[in-house]
């Protein structure tokens, strides 16, 4: 799943995500090895500590991050979080927190990206569109095939911020430059 919905008001929309269950595998399978090397080796404690912290340090690296993103009309931001164990152990709890707050008046589109992901094919991401032209993904990580449940997170975003739904890009800023064309002439 891409996002799971916290709480969905009409002024307030909670979305978060966990790391999922492979990331979770992947953690655990990596430590094994690095427990194992450390059980069934000859060597000193201090290779086993090192067998054991370095797999340790590798399986944490591999982990997703948890992420969150709020969107709140009573404030008129969006806020979106991301927390990493990662950084949090390598900087000893000093970082490991990133957040991005921006106006809801700014984000004039929510679509979805397809983005190449090495190894393992594509992926799917929501991308927030600001006013300014800058865009930012609502998550660091994307979703492996299942572009339905990264779309239906962008369709609730979209409603929720009552954003203009645009089946195919082309066609309606056309019709919308036809349709001021004439406005201007008159």
């Amino acid at each position: 799943m891409y996002m799971q919905v916290e709480v969905h008001t009409s002024s307030r929309l909670h979305l978060k995500r966990a790391p999922g269950i492979r990331s979770w595998s992947l953690l655990v399978g990596i430590l094994s090895i690095g427990l194992a090397a450390a059980y069934y080796s000859g060597d000193s404690l201090g290779w086993k500590l090192f067998y054991v912290t370095g797999c340790l340090f590798v399986a944490v690296q591999n982990l997703e991050e948890w992420e969150e993103a709020v969107f709140n009309k009573s404030t008129g931001k969006a806020v979106l979080k991301t927390v990493s164990l990662y950084k949090k152990l390598l900087t000893l709890c000093r970082a490991g927190q990133e957040q991005v707050v921006v106006l809801l008046s700014d984000i004039r589109d929510v679509n979805v990206e397809e983005e190449k992901v090495r190894y393992f094919g594509k992926g799917y991401v929501v991308v927030l569109r600001f006013a300014t032209g800058f865009s930012h993904p609502l998550t660091q990580s994307t979703v492996m095939g299942h572009r339905s449940d990264v779309e239906a997170v962008a369709k609730l975003i979209a409603s929720f911020l009552e954003l203009r739904r645009l089946e195919s890009p082309g066609d309606p800023s056309q019709s919308s430059d036809s349709e001021a064309e004439p406005g201007h002439h008159s």
